[in-house]
């Protein structure tokens, strides 16, 4: 997913084994996650992706000054997603804790270890009651 925010900026999903940057969006005050060699396409995950930060997460909790949290891990999740007009997309931690992805300060490298299964309805499924049932084979 990719916050309301960056509706006007280019995007793609991720892709497992890549690394990515923290950046702010030209034409845009919204933080989110890129690829080095493209920052104008904003990255987007499906809830669930895992993530794995070069160092431990820094992020602005829109004080002076930025803050860190000691993990290095965490899951791309969504909080409040009936609230409208807000930032939803966050980092879960194993503590947790959730930072909006907004916050993230810029320049951290991220790699996307892994995305989350999406079961997919297919014409040729069969609910279990229609399946038909294994014949067993005696063996002598």
């Amino acid at each position: 997913m990719c916050d309301y925010s960056l509706h006007a900026v280019a995007t793609r999903p991720a892709q497992v084994g890549e690394t990515l940057i923290t950046t702010t969006f030209r034409g845009t005050a919204t933080r989110g996650l890129a690829s080095e060699n493209d920052p104008a396409v904003a990255v987007c995950m499906l809830p669930g992706t895992e993530l794995a930060f070069a160092e431990d997460v820094k992020y602005d909790n829109r004080w002076i000054w930025s803050r860190a949290i000691n993990f290095r891990v965490g899951k791309f999740g969504v909080i409040d997603p009936n609230a409208p007009h807000r930032h939803h997309d966050a980092i879960e931690f194993p503590d947790g804790s959730n930072v909006l992805v907004t916050q993230l300060c810029e320049g951290q490298r991220v790699t996307v270890l892994q995305l989350p299964v999406v079961q997919q309805a297919t014409e040729h499924s069969q609910p279990a009651a229609e399946t038909p049932a294994a014949t067993s084979v005696p063996v002598a």
